[in-house]
């Protein structure tokens, strides 16, 4: 007889089948999730970690959205945590100024749950692995830790605090207080723009402070005796203020005149900072150089010290009685002068000397020197307009050329005896340079730019030198001036000649 073969799946992997479906379902019971499937998870650091687990709930206004996986120690710290949460979709989205709580789910701790507060819609969101910082979390004060702080001397210390401050709110103690609160307005806006002004002003000022208060607080921690004895007699110091409680109310009573009083001198003095300011800056320059005049003046101070000598101080107020009114007026008649001195001063150090250190750059004329180096170059040729014949003389000499070339130059001409390559500089589309502003002082005006672009030159026409016009307009000229000159000279008895005609050779100039 055959034996029938069976067309169903056997027995062994019906029971493999329903062994895998049992695992699945008992791991999806149990961690309620999907595996094989990116989750997302982001980090917090907490100072402490307070018993939260791996399974822990997180929630969102108490609505669970997910759990924590993981609760790593920093290496830095072995109380602090960081802990790794998965998060739920309906939890999303999470920003980036979210803040985290470790919380109790029962009154007498245990059981904690993470917290999350999503933060602002209007912040970026957190990407997955992003981590909150241990500045925006939190965790909760564990009993023990309050009954730690509360030891026994702070307890007593807190009794004498509660103690005193009944004291002193009895009586008319509570009134005055009452009385005082007008006033807070005033303080705490007070105080609200001195923190805003402790913050400085410019770059690296609260750098500043907070370098000079480390120098500070070395400087305490080096005379640590000196500081206990100004702590252990500040009672002594609290104790006379308390023996004196009567006069101290009354200049307190007095305090709010006296600041009212103030305050116009505090404008003052704030609005003299700024030109103040301005000097110190000025003047930091002629400091930083006085070394040399310090030691060169060594000697004059040791005789002035032998001057103002007992022997010879009352001889030289004697003579000085004079004088010292006639000083004070100097000094403050001297005052508008001495503004005008800084404007000036200024204006050299920010303004001149900056430009006297330019170089020009020009094709045509190329030079290595500077403004104030090539600007000294015509003093030499006017140096000599005051010669003539000899060196007493009133008169210089000229070399003039027949022209070659006419340009329209307005309603007249400019002649030249080669023609121009340009024009430079080209003629300003204003009055005053843009650069320069009169409405503003010197000190604070731009540098002047001497580069500028040159224009092509103007159109102009050749002079025929060789026709017979050009030649008799020429000889008029000559003939006209020459006159003109010799007339001048006979009218000043001047005892130089006037030529009319051309020198020929050396020896036509020694006759």
């Amino acid at each position: 007889m055959r034996r029938r073969h069976s067309s169903g799946p056997s027995n062994f992997t019906i029971g493999a089948a329903v062994l895998i479906v049992a695992v699945i379902l008992t791991y999806l019971g149990f961690t309620k999730s999907i595996p094989f499937r990116h989750h997302y998870e982001i980090h917090a650091v907490f100072r402490t970690a307070n018993n939260v687990k791996p399974g822990s709930p997180v929630r969102i206004a108490g609505v669970n959205v997910g759990k924590v996986t993981g609760v790593d120690h920093l290496p830095s710290d072995r109380n602090a945590a960081r802990v790794t949460m998965r998060i739920d979709k309906k939890g999303l989205p999470i920003h980036k100024d979210a803040t985290v709580q470790i919380r109790p789910r029962i009154f007498l701790e245990g059981n904690f749950f993470v917290d999350v507060h999503p933060g602002s819609p209007s912040a970026p969101t957190l990407g997955d692995g992003d981590t909150i910082p241990v500045n925006q979390t939190s965790a909760p004060v564990q009993i023990d830790q309050i009954l730690g702080t509360l030891q026994t001397d702070t307890r007593k210390d807190l009794r004498r605090v509660l103690d005193e401050l009944s004291t002193g709110l009895a009586g008319q103690g509570g009134a005055g207080f009452n009385r005082s609160i007008p006033y807070w307005k005033n303080a705490y806006e007070r105080g609200a723009i001195a923190s805003d002004a402790s913050l400085g002003e410019t770059q690296h000022d609260l750098s500043g402070y907070i370098k000079n208060a480390g120098a500070t607080a070395e400087a305490l921690d080096r005379n640590d005796v000196q500081l206990k004895s100004l702590i252990t007699d500040f009672n002594t110091t609290a104790h006379a203020f308390a023996v004196n409680d009567t006069a101290l109310g009354d200049a307190i009573a007095e305090l709010p005149r006296t600041l009212r009083a103030g305050r116009p001198a505090l404008a003052s003095l704030n609005a003299a900072f700024p030109p103040l300011r301005r000097f110190i800056r000025d003047f930091r320059p002629a400091v930083r150089s006085s070394g040399p005049a310090l030691t060169a003046s060594i000697p004059f101070a040791q005789q002035a010290r032998l001057l103002v000598a007992p022997s010879e101080l009352r001889g030289l107020v004697h003579d000085l009685v004079p004088t010292v009114p006639a000083l004070t007026k100097l000094q403050k008649a001297t005052l508008p002068l001495y503004e005008q001195v800084r404007a000036a001063s200024s204006c050299q150090n920010e303004v001149i000397l900056p430009w006297s250190h330019d170089q020009i750059q020009d094709s045509d004329f190329p030079t290595n020197r500077k403004v104030y180096e090539e600007s000294t170059g015509p003093l030499g040729g006017l140096a000599g307009e005051s010669r003539s014949g000899d060196a007493n003389g009133q008169w210089f000499r000229v070399l003039v050329s027949a022209a070659n070339y006419a340009y329209p130059l307005g309603s007249n001409w400019f002649l030249t005896a080669q023609p121009l390559k340009g024009v430079n500089p080209a003629p300003p589309a204003q009055k005053y340079p843009r650069q320069y502003r009169p409405d503003v002082p010197c000190e604070t005006q731009q540098p002047p730019d001497l580069r500028s672009n040159p224009l092509p030159a103007p159109q102009g026409t050749k002079v025929d030198l060789t026709s017979a016009a050009a030649q008799a307009a020429n000889a008029t000229a000559t003939t006209k001036a020459v006159d003109w000159l010799r007339g001048l000279l006979q009218r000043e008895g001047s005892q130089l000649k006037v030529a009319s005609t051309p020198l020929k050779s050396l020896s036509e100039v020694k006759k």
